[in-house]
């Protein structure tokens, strides 16, 4: 294959410009123009004129020109080593490395309410999905409702540290009265008030003659992968 870079770097090496040696081919500069630029290739007179005035093979303007040149000088086993390492290269370089991302299992049981709630999950009731990151957590639930929205996403998954109360604002999962919330807690004088993060939700007030119970914070949460 005709290579343009070699014959401008051939003509640079021999300070001539293109009007040059378009005048000594016997062309317009704009046809030799367009021999560097790719755009067309000389024909086969015009190669021999150029090899005539560098004085190199005529297949000196070849792209593969010096990878054969040097391989026909090499030796019957040193041309079969060359070969053979060149085809490894080769399938290397052609080689599709497909990269499987790690992916960790939970169990997500079914009933956690980020919502209205619902009933606490003591049916033993999950569901294996997987996620790309490894967190430090007791058990994990889904999320129904968007109360807690944007941050934790209707059918994502709450990842839950059972530590008991941490302090005001942080994220929970609270058992109330037969049901299960997410929610952001704060502890006053008569009970805990229960936040949303979607402004479209009213506060709770869980009493404390009530017995709300901390089930344990919220320390991580995550939209499973896909099969």
């Amino acid at each position: 294959m005709f290579s343009p870079t070699k014959l401008k770097e051939k003509r640079e090496s021999q300070g001539l410009s293109q009007s040059q040696l378009a005048s000594s081919l016997g062309i317009s500069r704009a046809s030799y123009f367009n021999w560097e630029s790719g755009k067309t290739k000389p024909n086969q007179n015009n190669l021999s004129k150029l090899s005539e005035i560098f004085n190199v093979d005529p297949r000196y303007f070849e792209s593969e020109f010096e990878i054969v040149e040097t391989y026909l000088k090499l030796t019957k086993n040193n041309q079969k080593a060359t070969l053979h390492y060149a085809t490894e290269l080769l399938n290397k370089q052609n080689a599709k490395v497909v990269e499987i991302p790690e992916r960790f299992a939970y169990k997500v049981y079914e009933k956690l309410s980020a919502g209205t709630g619902t009933a606490y999950f003591d049916d033993g009731n999950y569901d294996t999905v997987y996620f790309n990151h490894q967190f430090d957590y007791d058990f994990a639930s889904w999320v129904f409702g968007n109360s807690m929205e944007p941050t934790y996403e209707n059918g994502s998954v709450a990842l839950i540290k059972q530590t008991g109360f941490d302090y005001d604002g942080a994220i929970y999962a609270i058992d109330w009265d037969g049901q299960t919330y997410i929610k952001k807690v704060y502890r006053e004088e008569n009970g805990l008030r229960l936040v949303s993060l979607n402004r479209n939700y009213s506060d709770k007030f869980a009493p404390y003659d009530e017995n709300p119970r901390i089930i344990g914070k919220i320390v991580g949460n995550f939209m499973p992968l896909e099969d």
